[in-house]
């Protein structure tokens, strides 16, 4: 055999092989497929992820389903037609139905966004000046309805001689309009959107809410991370690498806002600046005295979701209350401290 033919058999034989091996080891490690449910939302990390392409740089595939409320997410939950989920108090409906859940992280404190909003003219100031003799929208088992019961007990008023009118945030305006409400509570974007057209927010939730009590979380099915345990990791390596992507360049949670949910960049960015640049760290996280605490066995989010179960319940929106050992169990902080201790 010549020489010349040796090399060129020989560099085929090499290349045959990598090529061999790289198959080989694209098989072993194939995306991990799952169906991601979120509500519609601004979803700004989220958002960044899918345009960055963050989600399959980790190694994960997931299938988005948007939910226009509740009640259907909680359906997808129920049948096990989704593996992930990103939401607020929809995950505590959830306990409260027996759906077993493991909260991996929090994405945001939503209170930051949520506010009492009034009519252009109102005399309203703040919310020291509701009362039983307002009409205030606001929308029966959400953070809303949570907000205005405290409102009202930081008040001293009665919240069941309140005149609650059972209003969504995206339905506040043309009850403005119709002069049909005095205030109402919106949640982001709305509050932003509101507030650009006039309806001034006069007083946000954390003024008469203990650090707020409306957590955006995302949770997963605890038979899928047994499946899958490295997920959770991975949520939390995409959540950062999206907070990393946006520190430089907030122009990227603005254009995904503005992209999605149909906003004005004005509106968006409003959005952007007091919800999502106001979300707690994973530092806080992991901080047993933080408020956002997923360490703690009585603050924190347990003590959010227990309170904000407990408020439900007194208002007869939920039949009866979730048991605090429910909640605890739920809040699942290990991921937490498995992606802290991976960035040391």
């Amino acid at each position: 055999m010549k020489v010349g033919n040796f090399v060129k058999g020989l560099v085929g034989s090499l290349l045959l092989a990598a090529g061999f091996a790289a198959s080989a080891q694209g098989a072993a490690k194939p995306l991990i497929e799952f169906n991601y449910g979120i509500p519609n939302a601004d979803h700004a990390a989220v958002f960044v992820a899918q345009d960055l392409g963050l989600f399959e740089k980790a190694g994960l595939k997931p299938k988005f389903f948007t939910f226009q409320s509740g009640a259907p997410l909680l359906a997808g939950l129920k049948s096990e037609s989704l593996d992930v989920v990103t939401a607020g108090l929809a995950l505590a409906f959830a306990l409260g139905q027996k759906i077993p859940l493991s909260v991996i992280y929090v994405n945001s404190n939503d209170a930051t966004g949520e506010g009492l909003v009034v009519g252009r003219n109102s005399p309203i100031k703040s919310y020291r000046d509701i009362g039983t003799q307002h009409k205030v929208g606001a929308a029966s088992g959400t953070c809303a309805q949570v907000a205005l019961y405290l409102l009202a007990k930081k008040n001293g008023a009665d919240f069941a001689k309140m005149n609650v009118v059972n209003l969504p945030a995206p339905l506040l305006r043309n009850a403005f309009l119709s002069n049909s409400i005095d205030a109402g509570i919106a949640w982001s974007p709305y509050s932003a959107s509101l507030d650009a057209e006039g309806f001034k927010v006069v007083s946000w939730d954390p003024e008469y809410t203990p650090g707020g009590v409306c957590p955006r979380m995302t949770a997963a099915r605890p038979d899928f991370l047994k499946k899958h345990p490295d997920v959770g990791v991975k949520l939390l390596e995409i959540e950062s690498q999206a907070a990393d992507a946006v520190a430089k360049n907030p122009q990227l949670a603005i254009d995904a806002l503005v992209k999605r949910l149909s906003l004005t960049p004005a509106v968006a960015k409003a959005a952007v600046e007091r919800v999502y640049m106001q979300r707690p760290s994973l530092a806080e996280q992991l901080d047993p005295a933080s408020s956002h605490s997923m360490v703690s066995a009585e603050g924190g989010l347990v003590g959010k979701l227990n309170l904000a179960m407990q408020v439900l319940h007194t208002a007869k929106t939920t039949p009866e209350p979730i048991p605090l050992s429910v909640i605890q169990q739920a809040v699942d902080p290990q991921y937490l401290k498995r992606f802290a201790a991976s960035r040391r």
